[in-house]
């Protein structure tokens, strides 16, 4: 659906800079005090404005959000200390999944302490009020108001960020270009609001994790407990089925299962779930027991508190 810009043309020298001119005065700013309180600190991938930005105050109101360029940045700025923890998107009800967190997270070190639920509406917003011949955002969103893109006959160009692509457009002025970002993102960058809520399916969510460098007990965990790992099957005839299995027997919900690859060489699937339930819970403990049975290896990701009924 989406294509990304020719790299010799401005769009292209634009997506290459860490941030649009417009966006870094606030970068600069909320870093700043992110870093002096850094236990209140929430780092987060994008430009200001960005969904991960409005998710971070969702989830707590008093934190310090600290704007990253990328996933890999907002998990370095927690294992580094300048802040406690990021919120990052995973997945999404429309688009699937948004950042590879089985890739990213199991080698940081870090651990998953909780989860939040977001509908997400997408703005389109401008400099003036148009006609346009393209508009800029992540892929993403993109790939959520692809029908309206498609029905307005609009060119879409990938950007790292939604925000980060309003700041673009309110730094490149050209009238003929458009951003799809959150309402947020207009306000910060004086642009236009062209039209609210253009997203496909009005019905669309995001679920954020948030990760920090000590796992939760799973016996101190309030309410609903969910719990996150991966692993990879023995290569033995109907493994997966066997060690998924326990899960069934024991009566225990599997929420989730994705699986991907690792590594060039195609030889090893591994899988990422969610269950509800922790561990010290005999049924969980039973079921993870079969299936570090035929498993190669099974690595907890956490256990945290669920923030919406599965």
């Amino acid at each position: 659906m989406s294509s990304s810009p020719d790299p010799s043309s401005p769009a292209a020298t634009d997506l290459a800079r860490p941030y649009a001119a417009p966006a870094m005065a606030l970068v600069q700013e909320m870093t700043a005090a992110a870093l002096a309180e850094p236990d209140r600190a929430v780092a987060f991938q994008g430009a200001p404005g960005a969904n991960s930005h409005i998710a971070a105050l969702q989830y707590d109101a008093d934190c310090l959000p600290l704007p990253c360029f990328s996933f890999a940045d907002a998990i370095d700025a927690v294992k580094e200390g300048r802040a406690r923890r990021a919120i990052i998107p995973i997945e999404n009800s429309q688009n699937g999944r948004v950042a590879d967190i089985h890739f990213l997270l199991p080698e940081s070190g870090l651990a998953i302490t909780g989860e939040h639920f977001m509908e997400i509406h997408h703005t389109l917003m401008a400099v003036g009020a148009g006609p346009f011949t393209s508009v800029i955002s992540h892929p993403q969103a993109l790939g959520q108001c692809r029908h309206r893109l498609r029905a307005d006959g609009l060119v879409p160009l990938d950007h790292p960020d939604t925000a980060g692509a309003a700041a673009t457009v309110a730094e490149r002025r050209d009238p003929q270009l458009a951003a799809i970002a959150p309402a947020m993102a207009a306000e910060l960058y004086d642009l236009t609001v062209i039209a609210r809520d253009i997203e496909d399916a009005h019905d669309n969510m995001t679920r954020f994790v948030l990760l920090a460098k000590d796992a939760l007990d799973p016996a101190t965990v309030a309410g609903t407990a969910m719990t996150t790992f991966v692993f990879e099957v023995r290569n033995i005839p109907a493994a997966l089925y066997k060690a998924l299995g326990g899960f069934a027997t024991n009566g225990v919900n599997m929420t989730k299962l994705e699986s991907y690859q690792k590594g060039a060489a195609f030889a090893a699937t591994e899988f990422y779930a969610d269950i509800v339930g922790a561990p010290g819970q005999p049924a969980v403990d039973r079921a993870l027991e079969e299936l570090g049975f035929y498993s190669k290896h099974l690595r907890m990701l956490g256990t945290y508190s669920q923030a919406r009924a599965r």
